[in-house]
């Protein structure tokens, strides 16, 4: 081309301006490609510019430039009352349990009884969150109650976050029994654990609070809630794999249903409620298991 040129496309982005020559030789317009170190422009002759710019504004219009979605801002709440109720009531319930309070056996009281329970000894899905067969199961459920604690109730905020933990938990034991034989027993804290750890790759899903431009950040809540239950909830010859699973899987839904019905109040109000509901939950349930 040695007519006079008019420039009808200029950018750093090498790939853009490529697209944009083959939309003009697409339309036949005669056009030159022009690259330097740091950008690059399109010319067409003067007789042609004003189709060529044409073109390529219909281009634009047909093409609009994608945009990621505006990044989530995530309001941390103050976890702290939660994890310190928690680890107050395991630690009391265990203790107590322990010492036979009230010379009852707490154990045969309030632990899993899939016969029991199919019964009608509902409370039995809420006491046996509280017991532990000895301090190496209690330290354990505490250190890694209060690691997934701390994230959920950061998300949702304490009271929140614990109400829906213990339902998750108590829903993961009922679905426990319902599979297993009848005669199954068992005691800890570890399926509410994994409620909590499964409450947050939910509502971090659900809520797309991850990028969402690669599947490795849009599955990663769910890539990771998993990798944690293998790592952290199928190990030792008395773990209950399955009461694990389901506390993760039943924490999963219910994080899943919280975006779904949300959003989830964060007033003090709401959470001071929630959270009450929640303890009331776990010691009203106490005495009806120590009387009947």
């Amino acid at each position: 081309m040695t007519e006079d040129l008019r420039v009808v496309f200029e950018s750093r982005n090498r790939q853009s301006c490529s697209v944009r020559a083959l939309v003009l030789a697409a339309k036949e317009i005669p056009h030159q490609l022009i690259n330097d170190d740091s950008s690059c422009v399109l010319v067409v002759p003067a007789q042609h510019s004003a189709r060529a710019m044409q073109e390529l504004l219909l281009y634009d219009d047909e093409n609009p430039p994608i945009r990621p979605p505006p990044i989530k801002r995530i309001e941390h709440q103050n976890a702290l009352p939660g994890i310190i109720a928690y680890v107050a009531i395991v630690c009391i319930v265990t203790g107590m349990a322990g010492y036979s309070f009230f010379g009852s056996n707490w154990f045969s009281a309030g632990r899993i009884d899939g016969e029991l329970i199919r019964n009608g000894e509902f409370w039995r899905l809420f006491t046996a969150l509280t017991l532990h067969a000895s301090a190496k199961h209690l330290l354990g459920n505490i250190a890694f109650g209060v690691l997934f604690g701390l994230f959920a109730g950061r998300l949702l905020g304490s009271g929140i976050a614990w109400l829906a933990i213990v339902l998750a938990a108590a829903a993961g034991n009922a679905a426990n029994v319902l599979l297993l034989e009848s005669t199954h027993r068992s005691i800890g804290a570890s399926t509410a654990v994994f409620a909590a750890l499964g409450l947050v790759a939910g509502y971090v899903w659900q809520g797309k609070l991850m990028a969402q431009d690669r599947w490795s950040y849009r599955y990663g809540p769910i890539v990771g809630g998993l990798a944690l239950l293998m790592f952290t909830g199928t190990g030792g010859p008395n773990t209950d794999i399955g009461a694990h699973l389901l506390g993760f899987v039943m924490g999963f839904a219910t994080g899943m249903l919280l975006i779904k019905f949300g959003p989830v109040p964060k007033d003090r109000r709401s959470q001071i409620l929630a959270g009450g509901a929640a303890a009331t939950l776990i010691l009203a349930s106490w005495p009806i298991a120590l009387l009947v």
